[in-house]
């Protein structure tokens, strides 16, 4: 009964302790998988004009992409949503990312198809969002670098603030990509090898190609992961002082890359 300066008159019968708040699983974990190390966060003040959620990559000048695979998907041969742990190289997971595609894009349209990359912090926060729109017949051929044809990723941190664009510029001799900033003004360009196989490295070079300022690279995961998933390593090297805007757009060209060369559904 409430009292009239509303306070809750309690009955003098003793009531049963509430039950212990339930334990949550870390941020991008499954049960059975080992808890995350997540990277602390920065002790500096964040530069200005940093979107929210991205200062911790004012820290780094590398970022690893590791794909968890599921059991049953290393057992079974089928691949479910897509999870990667992105660390730095102390270990430390820096972000959670997993990608948004329907059923019927997968697994009809390939590496054509339209994805979406939520990408999380520590605190289960979206702070990027990374974008493509699905393209038929695009990717590759002499049309590669034209708006119709070319693959495009767009970048958004927070969601709904462009801060970059990965395009597509070339495919035969070697593929290229741009990396723009908001305005869609050329920053950094990225060069791939004429061969996939392996370990694969791409140089990242300044805007007029005429020194390399990093790499975006492909560890071959070994014979068992490669003939039942498509689960790959990856990574990106840059400038420790990169603006992270052109920092997270890498990031964003090292999952386009992934998609369009290496994942199963396009072999």
């Amino acid at each position: 009964m409430l009292n009239i300066g509303g306070e809750v008159e309690c009955n003098q019968v003793s009531q049963p302790p509430p039950p212990p708040p339930m334990a949550m699983n870390p941020v991008g974990t499954q049960p059975g998988e080992p808890p995350v190390n997540w990277m602390p966060a920065p002790q500096v003040a964040a530069p200005r004009g940093c979107p929210p959620g991205l200062e911790y990559l004012t820290q780094v000048d590398q970022l690893f992409v590791h794909q968890i695979v599921n059991l049953i998907e290393m057992c079974g041969g089928v691949e479910l949503t897509n999870r990667y742990a992105i660390k730095n190289s102390l270990g430390q997971q820096v972000y959670f990312a997993h990608k948004e595609s329907s059923f019927c894009m997968h697994f009809w349209c390939g590496f054509q198809r339209g994805f979406i990359f939520h990408i999380t912090d520590n605190s289960q926060q979206e702070v990027m969002r990374l974008v493509r729109e699905f393209k038929c017949c695009a990717g590759c051929g002499c049309c590669a670098n034209s708006d119709s044809c070319s693959f495009e990723v767009k970048v958004e941190a927070p969601v709904g603030n462009v801060v970059g664009y990965v395009r597509q510029s070339q495919y035969y001799l070697g593929p290229k990509f741009d990396i723009l900033d908001a305005e869609r003004r050329p920053v950094v360009k990225i060069k791939g090898p004429y061969c996939m196989c392996q370990d694969i490295e791409f140089d990242v070079f300044t805007g007029d190609m005429a020194t390399t300022i990093g790499k975006v690279f492909k560890h071959w995961p070994g014979c068992y992961k490669a003939a039942w998933t498509d689960a790959d390593n990856f990574g990106v090297t840059f400038p420790a002082d990169l603006h992270v805007n052109v920092k997270a757009t890498l990031l964003a060209a090292v999952f386009l890359i992934d998609i369009m060369f290496f994942e199963g559904s396009k072999q």
